[in-house]
């Protein structure tokens, strides 16, 4: 899933985008914007899957928060926003309260969302609706808070392989030209599916402890200079030690 996203993220390849994983859970999509070359910070609301990241050791900054109150991050600090299966949950209302309506919970999370993404950039959403009425509320609360776009369908005529994304952009695609909504996959949906399932298996069965990429030298560097024109500080400065492996200490 979190490929497929990518893929309609669609940044430039090479680029080392900034991005931010909505509802990042343990991680999991974490380790594949690591293995593509992405900087990245996740937010969720649950502290049981955050502790699991920072046992597993992923490389993105992790934030524990209710998306359904919005962002607080600077206008501006992402190239791009990706969730997986994360935004049907705010269309609970977790009280009775005018602010925990899934309405003014949409509100908050989109125009601070839009907020933080650069222009242009975009945010991608897999999710799974359970009707038209909350692809219209989610749309149409999407667009007043600045967002152009639109939902993308992979596999529409499929019950196992269908899949519903919200493609949101933020400014144009450059050349004062506007951004163009992707067009979602057809095919055989069913044999998809099952080369998902035997994919995700494949990964299981690959992964033993925890699942780091190889991280040179070279990249440590670009990454850390990275940091610096973004601003971020609290990391090593540069040495003959950077990127060396450290002795066990026992």
């Amino acid at each position: 899933m979190t490929y497929r996203v990518l893929e309609l993220l669609n940044i430039p390849p090479g680029d080392p985008a900034i991005l931010l994983d909505i509802g990042c859970g343990s991680g999991l999509s974490g380790e594949i914007l690591d293995e593509e070359g992405y900087i990245w910070a996740g937010v969720d609301i649950a502290p049981s899957m955050l502790e699991v990241a920072l046992e597993r050791e992923v490389e993105g900054d992790l934030f524990l928060q209710d998306v359904g109150q919005g962002f607080g991050f600077r206008p501006g600090s992402f190239d791009g926003a990706i969730s997986i299966s994360v935004l049907q949950w705010l269309l609970n209302a977790e009280t009775s309260h005018p602010t925990s309506s899934p309405p003014h919970r949409l509100n908050r999370f989109f125009t601070t969302l839009h907020s933080a993404l650069r222009n242009p950039s975009r945010a991608i959403f897999q999710f799974y609706p359970t009707s038209d009425d909350q692809i219209q509320l989610i749309t149409s609360i999407a667009q007043k808070a600045g967002f152009g776009g639109g939902i993308v369908v992979d596999y529409p005529n499929s019950n196992k392989a269908r899949k519903v994304f919200l493609c949101l952009f933020v400014g144009g695609g450059g050349g004062g030209q506007q951004q163009q909504l992707p067009m979602g996959l057809a095919g055989d949906g069913d044999e998809h599916a099952r080369f998902e399932n035997r994919r995700e298996k494949e990964r299981k069965r690959d992964r033993s402890g925890k699942r780091k990429a190889v991280k040179d030298k070279d990249w440590i560097l670009k990454k850390k200079e990275l940091y610096r024109q973004r601003g971020k500080e609290g990391f090593p400065r540069d040495s003959k030690y950077t990127a060396r492996k450290r002795k066990p200490a026992f």
